[in-house]
């Protein structure tokens, strides 16, 4: 396509040469006249160049700023001409530039602001394209999913079998969800969306609610088992008390007097029970300390060993080959390994009583990349349905059980703010994982 100044200068040539040959065929015999017309034609060749780089310079200095905004560079200005058309298109082109210059400063600040609150969020976000694939992720997501940003970045929603992201790909815009895994973590999900260059684009919300929903539980059953410890302890007392004195006040025959005192027992079993009960409730905060966990580990399963010779179960522990060092209240923590370990034994025997061949087998072992404990049994294993009870407040299978061990065991790991799991898998192993 020929350009404006090409078409300017190519009319002002042939107008020009047009008017020299008329002039020479018409004024040749007068030299006087085609003089005067030489020199007119002269003076309108110099204005047209005049007027050429009167109408063409805005041009160019229009192009030159077409081309500073096609590279994004907003710092080219230019300067007053003293030209009055010149110079209101300068100014006209200036106070644009200042403009864009001032928007796109904003716009990244905005940008930067806003994903450096993404990051940082203690919300998960999850960002998707529009094809809905994964787009982008905050660190809290990859904490959630456990799972690395490489691994989720570019795929679909759908191709995850995990139950948050198949709840999350069920979720319409404007839905929110709460889900619940494994009976231990519950969030929190809602779905949303924002416009991006004309369509819609989706992102996803995850807020972690088990911290609150473990705290309001605690507060529920920590009021009725205070309220019932006190009822109790103060009933046992009494009528202990009326009890002894009842025996060494009368001189009952052996059946009576035995029967009292059993009488007497079972109330102190009764109270041993809600005294268990209370202690639950009363657990104070741990006192971290840096400590070896491989050590305490060692030094737990040599204490657990005994108990385990007497139904045939072997302890084996595959350490990490470098000290695992954990912040933690050593006492609380190695009540939770006790427990984790009592629970295995229990369930290997269960297994055993219906198939005595059964060869009992506790693993023990930890890893620093990533740093976590792994203790593993054969035992009678985890249906699905007690997997999402397991954790929850005094629930057992045991046909003597209180709940309260489990129910114990999250209290400390939630104090301490470790990640905890227990399931079985598909080999029938039970593994109760905790992350640091």
């Amino acid at each position: 396509m020929m350009k404006i100044r090409t078409k300017f200068l190519l009319f002002m040539v042939v107008i020009h040469s047009l008017v020299i040959g008329l002039s020479f065929y018409i004024f040749k015999d007068n030299k006087l006249v085609f003089i005067l017309s030489e020199v007119f034609i002269l003076l309108s060749v110099f204005i047209a160049w005049q007027l050429y780089n009167s109408l063409i310079a805005p041009i160019s200095l229009l192009m030159t700023g077409i081309d500073a905004m096609r590279d994004k560079d907003f710092n080219v200005k230019f300067l007053q001409t003293g030209k009055y058309e010149m110079d209101m298109l300068i100014d006209v082109y200036n106070g644009m530039i200042d403009e864009l210059r001032q928007e796109r400063t904003k716009q990244e600040q905005q940008h930067y602001f806003l994903e450096k609150l993404v990051q940082t969020s203690p919300t998960g976000i999850l960002i998707l394209d529009f094809d809905e694939n994964i787009a982008n992720i905050n660190p809290k997501v990859c904490t959630i999913l456990g799972l690395e940003a490489k691994d989720l970045i570019g795929k679909s929603v759908a191709d995850f079998d995990t139950l948050l992201l198949r709840a999350i790909s069920t979720l319409k815009t404007g839905e929110s969800k709460t889900i619940a895994l494994n009976g231990i973590q519950t969030y929190k999900c809602q779905k949303s969306h924002f416009i991006d260059r004309g369509f819609p684009r989706y992102f996803v919300m995850i807020e972690e609610l088990t911290a609150e929903i473990l705290n309001a539980e605690k507060k529920a059953y920590g009021k009725v088992i205070r309220m019932m410890a006190h009822e109790v302890n103060n009933s046992i007392g009494s009528v202990n008390s009326i009890l002894d004195t009842t025996i060494q006040l009368h001189d009952y025959d052996a059946d009576v007097k035995h029967a009292l005192e059993i009488a007497i027992q079972r109330n102190d079993h009764l109270n041993h029970f809600m005294r268990n009960f209370a202690d639950m409730v009363r657990l104070p905060m741990p006192r971290p300390e840096q400590i070896d966990l491989n050590e305490l580990l060692k030094n737990t399963a040599n204490l657990m060993e005994f108990r385990t010779l007497k139904s045939a179960i072997t302890i084996e522990t595959k350490l990490s080959e470098t000290p695992l060092l954990i912040s933690a209240d050593v006492h609380q923590f190695e009540q939770v390994i006790i427990n984790i370990i009592k629970n295995a034994i229990e369930s290997i025997e269960i297994r055993a009583k219906k198939n005595p061949d059964t060869k009992g087998l506790i693993s023990i072992s930890t890893t620093n990349q990533p740093k976590q404990l792994l203790i593993e049994d054969n035992g009678i294993g985890i249906s699905p349905e007690v997997e999402q009870q397991i954790f929850s407040p005094f629930f057992t299978t045991k046909d003597n059980g209180q709940g309260i061990g489990l129910t114990l065991i999250r209290e400390i790991l939630v104090n301490h703010g470790f990640q905890y799991s227990l399931k079985t898998n598909k080999e029938k192993t039970t593994t109760f994982q905790i992350r640091f």
